[in-house]
């Protein structure tokens, strides 16, 4: 072989390994494009798929993932993450008469079975039971069973007595805060307070898994429980009712009526009365007193009467005597509990709770500037609060004549609620500005602005005056040093079906504090409080609706971050000279 041919053959063996070089790359290429494209439409289908179930409500298999994953009704908390209500698993003791089939539906005889249940659950009624299973009536036996219960009655060997698991509703709590709270019934509906208002809104999936905050803390919540209920106790009162107010947003820091009930335990008697309870004037346990029942509140409204005086400039000169005699007008006669003397000054009237100086005041006014004034504390309708039991005033109609401008100016022909009196106190000591009640925890910001009912001045004069109550006046038992508390009182008559009942009073002390800076009213209204020892004998809310809150605020300032300090007060030096009583630092606190 020639050297040409030589070398054109290795010439072309060489160029047949490339080209079989270049197919072997190429082929390789196209594989790892294959699959690469592979993973990419994988890729894409999974999260079309993830897409879909995200947009999908309506997915049973995300529906049913999200349901294991929250709880079955979402909590209620106070503003500090304290729970107040919590849903959790729960077994039932149910009893199925056809579980076993022909013959009788027990292996045992009722009377044993009966025998066996007493014994795993002490408050069960016996003879109830056992005539229940003798019958062959199914239904709930209990509800609420521990594990270990339902370990007992699973031993005891009876097919028809079954377990079925529920969810059940909790309150760790007990009764505190069950008025605002309400509860859940055994279909799994909230009724009554935030329960009810909340109940969609707790059932839904997609919000089930966040705690509700509420404006209420347990801390503050409790204490006014418990003064509220050692009040009544103390002086026998058929019912109570308080509330803490936060004056600058409107949160409801607390609230209680008493007598209280259990939501864990709700009995039909909580809900409903019987003839003689409804005949004597009680409401059933589950009644709210604070949003549901209107009162005349009597004295408590004679600072709302001279506020208006004083913005309409009615009331100018504080030292100014006003006629203090009884007032007869249209056979009715208009006088003051006891005789403070011939005439009286505006802070006077407001220390000895004069009822003839603030019905003349009130005349002078007008029947139109009382009326709308008392329209723009929102007095002409229900209270605006969330919870779904809020009552409706007892107004007048539209023109008031002078008689019933009057009586209205001493806090009598008109009933409201006391939040309705909470809101407007509110109103009179944080510089006029009058806002709705919440029992949502609100974010720095978020209180509503409010409209303005007084001037900033009138409020500040208000200040001062409520304060002298609380020095001088009859809210003296509730001056707690360092906390500079101001209020007044109100001890009004019942009315009944021929008139008002002269030996029924419903007491109340409307008070706030601090009062060179108030942050909070405070409201302690006692029903029907008799006269007893720790009551010095007396009925009217000197002597026991304003204890109450005198023992109250000390208790709950120091946790709302106002400590006592005696170094500060009001400053009442123009309005003490024209009370000479204060000279000696007390005046008769007689009135109301």
């Amino acid at each position: 072989m020639t050297a040409i041919s030589v070398s054109t053959a290795i010439s072309s063996g060489r160029v047949h390994l490339v080209t079989q070089r270049r197919r072997q790359l190429t082929v390789a290429r196209l594989r790892v494009l294959l699959v690469a494209g592979l993973f990419v439409a994988i890729a894409i289908a999974a999260l079309g798929r993830i897409g879909y179930l995200g947009l999908d409500d309506h997915s049973t298999e995300s529906t049913s993932l999200v349901d294991a994953l929250l709880p079955p009704r979402g909590e209620i908390t106070d503003r500090n993450g304290q729970v107040l209500a919590r849903a959790f698993p729960a077994f039932a003791l149910w009893y199925d008469p056809g579980a076993l089939a022909g013959g009788s539906p027990l292996v045992k005889s009722p009377k044993v079975v009966a025998a066996d249940l007493k014994a795993i659950f002490p408050d069960m009624n016996e003879a109830k039971v056992e005539k229940k299973l003798a019958a062959g009536r199914g239904g709930y036996l209990e509800r609420r069973i521990l594990p270990e219960q339902a370990n007992k009655v699973l031993a005891i060997g009876e097919p028809a007595l079954e377990l079925p698991k529920e969810t059940q509703r909790y309150y760790p709590q007990g009764s505190l805060a069950a008025h605002v709270l309400g509860f859940v019934n055994a279909n799994g509906n909230g009724k009554l307070g935030m329960e009810q208002t909340l109940d969609a809104r707790l059932k839904d999936p997609a919000k089930r898994g966040t705690p509700v905050e509420l404006s209420i803390d347990t801390r503050v919540q409790g204490a006014l429980e418990d003064e509220l209920g050692r009040g009544m106790k103390m002086v026998n009162a058929m019912g109570g009712a308080g509330i803490v107010l936060d004056v600058d947003t409107g949160e409801v820091l607390a609230m209680a009526s008493l007598p209280e009930f259990d939501p864990n335990n709700v009995k039909p008697s909580d809900l409903l009365l019987t003839k003689a309870e409804a005949a004597e004037g009680k409401f059933p346990t589950s009644f709210n007193r604070i949003t549901n029942q209107v009162y005349e509140l009597g004295s408590t409204f004679k600072p709302i009467t001279i506020a208006a005086a004083i913005d309409a400039g009615v009331v100018r000169d504080f030292g100014k005597k006003w006629d203090a005699e009884p007032i007869k007008m249209g056979g009715f006669t208009i006088k003051d509990l006891h005789n403070m003397g011939d005439s009286l000054n505006v802070p006077e009237t407001l220390i000895h709770s004069s009822n003839t100086v603030s019905a003349r005041i009130a005349d002078t006014l007008g029947g139109a500037r009382m009326r709308q004034t008392l329209i723009d504390l929102g007095m002409n309708k229900r209270p605006e609060i969330e919870l779904p039991a809020r009552g409706f005033p007892i107004w007048p109609g539209k023109d008031w004549p002078r008689l019933r401008t009057m009586t209205v100016g001493f806090g009598h022909g008109v009933a409201v609620t006391p939040l309705h009196l909470a809101s407007a106190y509110a109103a009179l000591v944080n510089g006029g500005i009058w806002r709705p009640s919440t029992l949502y925890k609100l974010k720095p910001g978020e209180a509503p602005r409010g409209h303005r009912v007084f001037k900033a001045s009138t409020s500040a004069r208000m200040r001062q005056l409520l304060r002298m109550v609380a020095l001088y006046g009859t809210g003296r038992g509730a001056n707690a040093p360092g906390f500079r508390v101001g209020g007044k009182t109100g001890s009004a008559e019942k009315p009944g079906a021929h008139g008002y009942r002269h030996h029924s009073l419903v007491s109340t002390f409307a008070a706030a504090f601090p009062m060179d800076h108030p942050r909070y009213v405070v409201i302690a209204m006692l029903d029907e409080p008799k006269g007893t020892a720790a009551s010095s004998y007396q009925r009217t809310a000197a002597w026991n609706a304003v204890p109450i809150v005198g023992r109250l605020i000390p208790r709950i300032g120091p946790m709302l971050g106002i400590p006592p300090d005696t170094s500060r007060d009001v400053d009442l030096s123009d309005l003490d000279p024209l009370v000479p009583e204060s000279e000696g630092g007390k005046a008769a606190a007689e009135g109301e």
